[in-house]
């Protein structure tokens, strides 16, 4: 559980670095790799803590809980 929110607070600074781009700026090379080191520390996070991460991922709740009952039921 640490580690999940050893990442999540350091995915926090990913957030200023992604509107840069989508406010006019330019990334630089740094900022780039900086990215992409976020990107990969997600990556490896369990798929449903990220999925629960994007937006609008409240109303999917009630799949993730039906799909992960179902897997359990297969076992």
């Amino acid at each position: 559980m640490q580690r999940v929110l050893a990442e999540l607070m350091a995915a926090r600074g990913m957030m200023p670095l992604l509107m840069k781009a989508r406010n006019g700026g330019q990334w630089s090379e740094a900022e780039r790799e900086e990215l992409l080191g976020h990107l990969r520390r997600m990556a490896h996070l369990s798929p449903y803590l990220v999925a629960l991460m994007m937006p609008g991922s409240i109303f999917l709740l009630p799949a993730y809980a039906w799909w992960l009952d179902r897997r359990r039921q297969q076992r």
